[in-house]
């Protein structure tokens, strides 16, 4: 009965957008292709971001926006390697604490105003220096932004910081802001952050609260002959079948962060007309954990977190919640952070018996009806596939006699719980680990990331001054065999005192016309990507 009335759902929302599809008059097939010939590229966006922009805010809804507006100095191939953009070249000095960079010459912002060091110096040292939530961290060691001349800026270090140069490398973590627009304003509140002026290869044209945001081609672009496209629209639809309908129909191209249920996948996969690409997440490297509240009783215990850990079958969560778009994780440094991750680690394969061992262990023996604890698991808000984790991690911890009550609210609500209020008792949702642990890793570990009401930050209250020491030596540590050795260090403590319960490496899905070529060539793909490059094939 319930699949019936699912299918009947599904149905009635295709035919809704069939029929605004066909309104006017034009079949969906006809509508995209007069779409393909003019150059007309049409992004599934959802949620809607608040306004546009990264520096001081990395939703990265708002990113696959501003990316393809804003630019910044550097990107990261692939490979995660450097590469240059508005800056042609860098050099950095032995000690590892002065970066000089040469900029671009006859770059300019979409308001024809030169793109100078000037604006280099004022958005490192007043935006992300100060209020971007990653850049505070990842820059806190520099000291200045030395321009001697408009092509050159020179930044200065009190300490060698390893992590800068990637940090910098992405136009959805740091992009450059024309200082001429904000300085003197309070960026958060100035009104370019909701019509932003960039150098990128799209110019900011409208927005349409809650129906569309429009960029049009730069003809004054840096890169000669780009960008391909002509404009791009990104359209806001927020119910998730009637975005697997949009892709169906030709009524949109492409979208990120699997745009469509995952249950929808196996059949969407198969249609020709489609392309599935899970590249261009290894900037952001995502991944699944569970957060355990050491605040509370009995999950304070060490040998309770590592029951939890065992009593979880993270192989058969990845195929069946996940549909195989992802990779049962063993460390709190993803693999696709390849220079730093690390398998020798304390490891917790499946097993009922070594939870229900340890549980025993800890005091905790089956009451009547064979549970031993109750304990609350707060649902991230992003979808149906968070809730499905919910579910098989309640029903995956009943077997061993912890009885878990799931709990759902809306996104402000539940930031506020966990991170203000810190009134739970565990959670699970996705990070990025970024393609440095600086940036996203030390963060869940770190004592000074105990920041009540700062966002994804340590919420479980791990405190471990051995942990502390790790980190901050890793953070001035300018060798890299020994930046390795340590964040080895990190891997293997994190994973013996298990405040973070690594579940799963995601494997999100860029979904598009098979007829879009050239849309993920960087290792931010479409949530940093600039689609300079990006075209339809005709």
């Amino acid at each position: 009965m319930v699949n019936s009335n699912s299918n009947t759902y599904k149905c009635v929302i295709l035919s809704v957008a069939m029929f605004a599809i066909t309104a006017l008059g034009v079949p969906a097939a006809a509508q995209s292709a007069a779409d393909i010939e003019s150059g007309t590229l049409k992004f599934a966006l959802s949620p809607e971001p608040p306004f546009l922009l990264t520096a001081i805010n990395t939703t990265l809804q708002m990113g696959m926006v501003t990316s393809k507006v804003m630019e910044s100095l550097l990107y990261l191939d692939s490979d995660l390697k450097p590469q240059p953009l508005l800056a042609e070249k860098w050099d950095i000095s032995a000690d590892g604490l002065t970066y000089t960079f040469k900029l671009r010459p006859n770059v300019k912002w979409h308001d024809g105003q030169p793109f100078t060091s000037a604006d280099v110096s004022y958005t490192i040292l007043e935006v992300l220096k100060k209020v971007h939530p990653r850049g505070r961290t990842a820059l806190a060691k520099i000291t200045s932004v030395e321009t001697p001349d408009p092509l050159t800026a020179i930044i200065k270090l009190s300490k060698p910081a390893p992590p800068m140069l990637t940090a910098l490398a992405s136009s959805y973590e740091s992009p450059m802001m024309p200082k001429h627009l904000f300085v003197g304003s309070d960026p958060a509140t100035n009104p370019y952050v909701s019509k932003p002026v960039g150098t990128g290869p799209f110019v900011f044209k409208e927005w349409k609260k809650g129906e569309f945001i429009l960029l049009e081609k730069n003809p004054n672009y840096w890169q000669t002959g780009k960008p391909l496209l002509r404009r791009i629209v990104f359209r806001i639809i927020n119910d998730a079948s009637a975005r697997a309908a949009s892709f169906e129909t030709g009524e949109v191209h492409i979208g990120g962060l699997s745009p469509v249920p995952l249950t929808d996948m196996p059949r969407i996969a198969k249609n020709p007309a489609l392309s599935v690409e899970t590249r261009g997440y290894a900037y952001m490297s995502p991944y699944l954990l569970m957060e355990v509240n050491l605040r509370k009783p009995p999950l304070n215990d060490v040998r309770v977190r590592r029951a939890i850990a065992h009593a979880i079958d993270r192989d058969r969560m990845t195929q069946v919640v996940w549909m195989g778009y992802g990779k049962p994780a063993v460390s709190p440094i993803p693999s696709q952070v390849t220079t730093f991750h690390s398998t020798d680690v304390p490891k917790y394969e499946y097993s009922v018996e070594k939870a229900k061992k340890l549980l025993d262990e800890a005091g905790l023996k089956p009451g009547a009806n064979g549970m031993r604890f109750k304990m609350t698991h707060d649902l991230f808000p992003l979808g149906s596939d968070y809730q499905r984790t919910g579910e098989f991690i309640k029903q995956q911890l009943s077997r061993v006699g912890i009885d878990v009550e799931l709990r759902s609210q809306d996104l402000p609500s539940y930031l506020r719980r966990i991170f203000t209020e810190y009134d739970f008792d565990s959670t699970s949702g996705y990070y990025g680990a970024f393609a440095d642990p600086t940036q996203g890793v030390q963060r869940l570990f770190w004592s000074k990331a105990i920041q009540k009401g700062v966002v994804f930050t340590n919420a479980t209250d791990y405190r471990s001054p051995d942990m502390d020491r790790i980190i901050e030596a890793a953070q001035d540590e300018n060798d890299f065999t020994k930046r390795q050795a340590l964040y080895l260090s990190m891997q293997r403590l994190a994973m013996t005192d298990l405040p973070v319960i690594p579940l799963m490496e995601t494997r999100f899905i860029t979904l598009s016309s098979s007829k879009l070529k050239k849309h993920t060539i960087s290792a931010d793909g479409v949530i940093g990507g600039n689609f300079a490059d990006a075209y339809f094939e005709k």
